[in-house]
């Protein structure tokens, strides 16, 4: 652990490619100053590169996920929505408890945003934790559509902004660039 320095609020958000990468690269950066980062990743089903990478990091860089998801959400019927917000709360819960045992220097909540915005937690709940949170744990969060109270609770706020995307001339999620 490192000493005693306040912890704050990140915000990574917008519609453009590169938040989850900045995310994790903010927790190499972390992990080379020898802090211990924990990741939740929310709705984040499929298999990426990173995930190889920071298995090498050991318990200094855990990634956490709840059960692999093999469909967006627009495909799932009501019976798997509801089983996935079951396994995203319970993520977050866990997330929470792990906040509380002081183990972490740096927490990033992968993708947090859309389960706000799919309703799975609540941005109150959400305000709650970063409110709440150990004062030296340095908390980060990504996804779209950052609310504005969440905006106003947080310290650093990027936008990634989509300007153009290779998604927009038909060509799919490339291994290795993508995912």
């Amino acid at each position: 652990m490192q000493g005693k320095k306040k912890g704050l609020t990140h915000i990574y958000t917008g519609d453009g490619k590169g938040k989850t990468t900045a995310a994790i690269g903010l927790g190499i950066r972390a992990v080379g100053h020898d802090m211990k980062v924990l990741i939740a990743q929310f709705l984040k089903g499929r298999y990426t590169g990173e995930l190889e990478v920071l298995k090498k990091l050991g318990n200094n860089f855990l990634v956490i996920r709840h059960k692999e998801i093999k469909k967006f959400t627009c495909d799932m019927t009501e019976d798997e929505i509801n089983e996935l917000k079951t396994e995203v709360v319970a993520l977050f819960k866990r997330v929470i408890n792990e906040a509380d045992t002081g183990n972490w220097d740096m927490i990033i909540l992968d993708e947090i945003m859309a389960s706000v915005s799919l309703g799975f937690i609540s941005s109150g709940k959400l305000l709650q934790f970063i409110k709440s949170k150990p004062e030296c744990l340095e908390l980060v969060l990504t996804g779209r559509e950052a609310g504005a109270e969440l905006i106003a609770a947080a310290d650093y706020v990027s936008e990634i902004k989509m300007v153009k995307h290779p998604m927009q001339m038909g060509i799919n999620a490339r291994s290795g660039v993508e995912f």
